[in-house]
């Protein structure tokens, strides 16, 4: 069974929350130190914790001084952890550089590097440079460094083999930044929640509560967004924030693990609704095939009444959160509807694999559906692909359902041989 953890952002996230939440969990603060000061910047930062209250609630914060000089050590360091630029910003491939002449443990290193690079892309989209030119400020000084290559130590020294998220809360207001007053959310929070369909939403609070380190943590390890997976709970951890909130200003990390051939993938789906009472019928057909041409996951009708009793469809598309505005614009162009309604939901849906047969007229795809992972992995379905049974069964004049069968059983064929 896999090792899940899952991250409660209800007031937000930033990189010291991160890694409040994995020492309250569990990891030692003395192994974090350790293995970071292989990068080389021990003397530029000093790096402990306390128990803390936030609304009555214990939770651990994680403090990460800079100093204002490498040579001011325990002298003088930086409280204000996200936006203050007194210490030294950093280039991409000079922190790549750090991660790599570390000797880090391989996957704290691989995930390291990769949320920095997420990182680069959202600043070099807001800026319109490359991410290899990015000038980081914020992110790249050295409590950023600190909070992602802790974070990726602490998940890897947990054995965590999945990291998902909830959905994160935007806050509002606004905050001071290397570039100027800026909004908030800020420009490059807002790139990485695009760059993963994030899910979002407004609790109240005009704070910024999601830091672009704590973005990037999430949107580049979270293997999914949303409610949380079906796991046995084993520990909980609690990772302070610096503000006192009107709620607890804690980011809670959830650990355990999967329940087995029980569980499930779940992905986040937008669904599109709208009723019609005046399009001909035979311009269904047509509007089904535009909407799969731009990436509709499904699309049926349902028979509805409607007001003054007229008869009508209730027409759902089903589609991934990036592929809504191309789905709307088929809806709009090719029926009479004026309005569309528009739902976010999570859908469970089982590990899918394509495997190819041979039968005597051709070669056939297979799909295979399954459930856990090895050696616990079920086989829950296996159905050909319609379109390439209709193709032989055209191709050699026999009926689909033969072709159908064929292939099932030269499937079934293998798979019991081996």
């Amino acid at each position: 069974m896999k090792k899940l953890a899952y991250l409660e952002c209800q007031t937000g996230i930033a990189g010291d929350m991160c890694l409040g939440a994995l020492v309250d969990a569990g990891v030692p603060l003395e192994y974090l130190s350790e293995q970071l000061k292989k990068l080389g910047i021990e003397r530029e930062y000093s790096l402990w914790a306390e128990k803390v209250r936030r609304n009555g609630q214990v939770a651990t914060k994680v403090h990460v001084d800079v100093y204002a000089e490498p040579s001011d050590s325990h002298k003088h360091y930086n409280h204000e952890r996200h936006h203050d630029h007194r210490h030294r910003a950093r280039h991409l491939p000079e922190i790549e550089q750090l991660i790599q002449a570390a000797s880090l443990p391989p996957r704290a290193a691989e995930w390291s590097l990769k949320v920095f690079r997420q990182l680069a892309i959202a600043e070099g989209a807001v800026h319109g440079i490359a991410p290899q030119k990015v000038h980081f400020h914020e992110v790249g000084a050295t409590d950023a460094i600190v909070d992602i290559v802790g974070t990726c130590l602490g998940l890897d020294w947990l054995g965590i083999d999945e990291l998902h998220c909830s959905a994160m809360p935007t806050g509002g207001g606004t905050v001071k930044a290397a570039h100027g007053i800026l909004p908030v959310p800020v420009p490059a929070v807002m790139r990485l929640w695009e760059a993963r369909q994030v899910p979002v939403y407004s609790n109240g609070i005009d704070k910024e509560l999601v830091t672009p380190t704590g973005a990037a943590i999430a949107a580049t390890l979270a293997t999914h967004f949303g409610a949380p997976p079906a796991m046995s709970l084993e520990r909980i951890g609690l990772g302070a924030g610096s503000r006192d909130l009107p709620i607890p200003n804690i980011l809670r990390l959830w650990l355990g693990r999967s329940l087995g051939t029980l569980s499930t993938n779940q992905e986040t789906i937008s669904v599109l609704e709208t009723q019609i009472d005046d399009l001909s019928p035979q311009a269904i057909g047509y509007v089904f095939e535009e909407l799969f041409k731009v990436g509709a996951l499904d699309v049926f009708t349902v028979a509805i009444g409607m007001k003054k009793s007229r008869p009508g469809i209730l027409l759902t598309v089903i589609c991934h959160p990036e592929k809504v505005s191309a789905c709307e614009a088929v809806l709009f162009r090719e029926t009479t509807t004026l309005g569309i309604r528009h739902l976010t939901q999570q859908r469970s849906i089982l590990q899918r694999e394509i495997h190819e047969v041979k039968t005597i007229f051709g070669t056939v795809r297979i799909k295979v559906a399954t459930q856990g992972t090895e050696p616990e992995k079920t086989i829950l379905n296996v159905q050909p692909e319609y379109e390439d049974c209709a193709e032989l069964a055209r191709n050699s004049n026999q009926p689909w359902h033969v072709i159908h069968q064929m292939a099932l059983a030269a499937w079934y064929g293998q798979n019991d041989a081996r």
